[in-house]
C-alpha cells in the first residue's frame, strides 16, 4: 500500500486530546501547519506523518494508538476499497484465531476455527455504480437478476474473500492489534469505524430493537435465519441474548441440540456478508452466511428454520415483481409492485417451520395501505399474523407459521410501544398465555379495512383517568424563575478561564474510554440523552479499564447541555466530559452555569468554540454559591418547562380523544354526564 495514511480534523483532535476548535486554531495561526493532501474544502484530509511531525515540533502531546494506525492505513486505500479491506481483515483474523495469543482478560472468547468465514459469492454483486442501499447493507450494492434457475447466482459457502488481499504490512498490523486486544475486540473496532465512515449510506438496525426481536422469537437449540442480514446486527444477538419467551401458544417440537444456536444469513452485498460471517465466527457461532439476492436467488431453498428475523429494505420497487409473479412463496397472495415488504413477509414465512416465529420490521404504512389489504386479510384468516407493534420509526410484525389442522386464533395483538420498548415482551407473553387485554378481534378487522395501525386501536377505557392524572402532573410541574437584581451597568470583575482553573488544580477533567459501548452489561452509564433530559442513567456497559465513576457534585457536559450530578454510582458515558471541582475553592453550580452560558452563545454548527476559554469571574466561594444557586434555579426552571411541554402535549391529545369519544365532557351549558 503506497498511499500515505491520512487523517481529518476530527482524527487530529482525537489523537492530540483536544477539541476540533483547537485544530482549527492551529491551522489558522500556524503557517507551517501541514496543508491538506486530499478531501474537500469542508472535509480536508492531512498526511498522518506530516501531522505527527508538526505535533512533535511544537511539543504537543499526542497518542496514535495501534488501532488508529491500522484504520488510517486502511483509509489510505480509498473509500471504495475500505469495506473490502475490513472484510479481508476479518478473513485474516478468523483464519488465524486459533494461533493468536489471548488479549486482555475477558477481551473475547476464542473460537475453534481454522478457516476463512463461510461467505459465498452470489448474484448481488458490489458494482461501483450500483444504486441500492439497505438496512446495514454495503453502499453501492444493487439487485441483479442474472440466471434463469431459482438458485443460480448463489455459490456454495466457503468461496468468500481471502485474507491474501491485505498487503503484508497492514496484515501484520491487524494481527498485532488482535494480539494486543483480542481478535474479536480488534475486529469490532474496525467494523465500528467502518460503519461510522459510512453512516450516511448504511442504515443499521438499532441494537436494542435487534435484541428484542431475537428474544421474542428465539428458542434454545434454534436455527435462526436472517435473509437480509446486512452487517449482522440481528444475527449477532442470539450469541449474547438469553432465551426469555416460548415461541407459540402450542409448544413446539423439542430442539435437536439444546443450548446451541445455528445461524443462517443472506445478504446482497458480498462485502457486508463477509463482515457478518467474520463477526459471527469470531464469537464462536456456527454460521453460514451467503451473499446474493434473497428474492431472486434464495440461498436456502427448502430450509426450515426455527425462527426468522429480518429488517428488510423499505420501499424498494425493483424487488423482482416481473420475474417472480408465479413464485410458490406467495401463499397469501401476489405482493403488489409497490408492497415489497409483503414479499419479504412471505419469504420469511416460507423459511420457518410449522409453529415457528418470524419477527420482521415493516414501514408503518404497510399496516394500512389499500394495495396490501388482501394479503393482510389472508395472513389474519390463516392465523399467520399474530402481532403488529409500533416501534420508533417502524412497526414490528410477529408471525407464526400455521401447523396443519391447527385452528387459527380469533384475535391479534396490536400495541403502540413507541414510548416504551419495555412494554413489548410482557404484552407478547400475555398474548401467548391468552390473557392479553390489548388484542383486536380478527373478525372486526376483516369487516373493516384490515387497518392494523396501532394508533387506531389504542384502548379508550382509561382516557378519563389518564387525563386527570396528566392534568395534575402538569399543574404540579410549574417552577418559578430566580429573583435577580437588575443593574444599570454590568459589574467589572476580574476574570479567569476554565483552562487557568485546570492549571491551578481547581478543576480536573475526565472522559470515557475510547469506543466505550453503553448498550449492554450490568454497569449503569450516564448518556448524553440523560444529561440533556435531566433523567437518571439509562445506559449500561461491562466492567473495563478506564471507566470514570461519577460522584455527587461532578459537572458533566455534552455538546449541548451541562448538568451538576446530585447522585453518584454510575459511569461517565461516551461523548461526555466530566469536570470535578475542588469544593473548598470552587462551587460546581457556579462552574456549570458559566459553561452553559458559554455553550449557548456558540452558533449552531460552529467548530471554533474551545471550552477551556470559557471565562468566569474570580469570586470568593460565598459569592460563587450565590451565583450557583441562581444558576441552579434556572436549571430547575428549564427542566420544568421541558416537562410541562411534554405533559401539555399529552394533555391535549387525551382531551381531544376523551371529548370526541364520550369519556370526557365540558361542565358548562347544562351538560351532565
Amino acid at each position: 500500500m503506497s498511499h500515505d495514511p491520512t487523517v481529518n480534523a476530527g482524527d487530529i483532535a482525537r489523537l492530540a486530546g483536544v477539541g476540533r476548535a483547537a485544530v482549527s486554531n492551529w491551522r489558522r495561526r500556524h503557517d507551517d501547519f501541514p496543508d491538506p493532501i486530499g478531501g474537500t474544502a469542508n472535509q480536508p484530509l492531512f498526511s498522518l506523518r506530516q501531522v505527527e511531525s508538526w505535533l512533535r515540533r511544537y511539543g504537543k502531546s499526542y497518542q496514535v494508538s495501534l488501532g488508529d494506525r491500522v484504520w488510517q492505513r486502511m483509509k489510505a486505500a480509498g473509500d471504495l476499497r475500505l469495506g473490502e479491506l475490513v472484510a479481508r481483515a476479518g478473513a485474516l483474523l478468523t483464519s488465524q484465531a486459533a494461533t493468536l495469543t489471548s488479549g486482555p482478560a475477558g477481551a473475547d472468547a476464542r473460537p475453534d476455527s481454522g478457516g476463512a468465514p463461510g461467505v459465498a459469492r452470489g448474484g448481488g454483486g458490489d458494482e461501483p455504480d450500483a444504486q441500492r442501499t439497505g438496512r446495514g447493507h454495503e453502499p453501492g450494492a444493487q439487485r441483479t437478476g442474472r440466471g434463469d434457475e431459482p438458485g443460480e447466482g448463489v455459490a456454495a459457502a466457503g468461496q468468500g474473500l481471502e485474507p491474501e488481499g491485505l498487503e503484508p504490512e497492514l496484515a501484520e498490523l491487524v494481527l498485532e492489534l488482535a494480539e494486543q486486544h483480542g481478535a474479536l475486540t480488534a475486529y469490532e473496532f474496525l467494523c465500528e469505524r467502518y460503519l461510522e465512515a459510512h453512516s450516511r449510506q448504511l442504515s443499521v438496525t438499532r441494537e436494542d430493537v435487534a435484541a428484542l426481536m431475537v428474544r421474542l422469537v428465539r428458542t434454545d437449540g434454534a436455527t435462526i435465519l436472517d435473509p437480509a442480514c446486512g452487517v449482522g446486527t440481528l444475527l449477532l444477538s442470539p450469541a449474547r441474548t438469553p432465551v426469555t419467551l416460548s415461541p407459540a401458544r402450542t409448544e413446539p417440537d423439542e430442539p435437536d441440540e439444546p443450548g446451541t444456536v445455528r445461524v443462517l444469513g443472506q445478504e446482497l452485498s458480498e462485502t457486508s456478508a463477509a463482515l457478518t460471517a467474520a463477526r459471527l465466527r469470531l464469537r464462536g457461532v456456527e454460521a453460514r452466511v451467503v451473499s446474493g439476492d434473497s428474492m431472486r436467488h434464495d440461498a436456502f431453498p427448502g430450509e426450515k428454520a426455527d425462527a426468522v428475523v429480518c429488517d428488510p429494505p423499505f420501499n424498494e420497487r425493483a424487488w423482482g415483481y416481473e420475474e417472480l409473479t408465479g413464485d410458490p412463496r406467495w401463499e397469501y397472495g401476489l405482493p403488489p409492485r409497490g408492497e415489497p415488504e409483503l414479499a419479504w413477509v412471505q419469504h420469511c414465512l416460507t423459511h420457518v417451520r410449522p409453529r415457528g416465529l418470524v419477527a420482521i420490521l415493516m414501514p408503518p404504512a404497510a399496516a394500512s395501505r389499500k394495495a396490501g389489504r388482501r394479503i393482510r386479510a389472508n395472513l389474519l384468516r390463516a392465523g399467520a399474523l399474530r402481532a403488529v407493534i409500533a416501534l420508533p420509526g417502524s412497526d414490528l410484525w410477529l408471525l407464526r407459521r400455521p401447523a396443519a389442522g391447527e385452528r387459527p386464533p380469533s384475535d391479534v395483538l396490536i400495541l403502540d410501544a413507541t414510548e416504551d420498548l419495555g412494554s413489548v415482551e410482557p404484552a407478547w407473553q400475555a398474548y401467548l398465555e391468552d390473557r392479553s387485554d390489548q388484542t383486536v378481534r380478527i373478525i372486526d378487522l376483516l369487516a373493516d379495512e384490515v387497518d392494523m395501525t396501532p394508533a387506531r386501536h389504542q384502548r379508550r377505557d382509561d382516557v378519563g383517568k389518564a387525563y386527570a392524572e396528566a392534568r395534575d402532573r402538569f399543574l404540579a410541574a410549574a417552577a418559578a424563575p430566580p429573583d435577580l437584581k437588575i443593574l444599570e451597568q454590568p459589574l467589572g470583575q476580574p476574570a479567569t478561564t476554565l483552562g487557568d482553573l485546570i492549571k491551578e488544580g481547581l478543576v480536573t477533567t475526565s472522559q470515557a474510554p475510547p469506543k466505550m459501548a453503553a448498550d449492554g452489561g450490568d454497569v449503569p452509564v450516564l448518556t448524553t440523552d440523560d444529561v440533556l433530559n435531566g433523567t437518571p442513567p439509562s445506559g449500561f456497559t461491562t466492567m473495563q479499564q478506564g471507566l470514570v465513576p461519577i460522584r455527587p457534585g461532578d459537572v458533566v457536559a455534552s455538546y449541548s447541555s451541562v448538568r451538576v450530578m446530585a447522585d453518584g454510582g454510575a459511569m461517565l458515558g461516551p461523548h461526555l466530559t466530566l469536570y470535578r471541582v475542588d469544593a473548598h475553592r470552587l462551587d460546581p453550580d457556579f462552574l456549570a452555569g458559566f459553561l452553559r452560558a458559554a455553550g449557548g452563545r456558540v452558533t449552531t454548527g460552529s467548530s471554533r468554540f474551545d471550552v477551556r476559554r470559557t471565562r468566569l469571574p474570580r469570586l470568593s466561594l460565598k459569592e460563587q454559591k450565590a451565583y450557583g444557586e441562581a444558576f441552579r434555579q434556572l436549571a430547575v426552571l428549564e427542566d420544568a418547562i421541558r416537562e410541562t411541554s411534554t405533559l401539555g402535549q399529552t394533555l391535549i391529545r387525551l382531551g381531544l380523544d376523551g371529548l370526541t369519544d364520550g369519556h370526557l365532557h365540558p361542565p358548562a351549558h347544562g351538560l351532565t354526564p
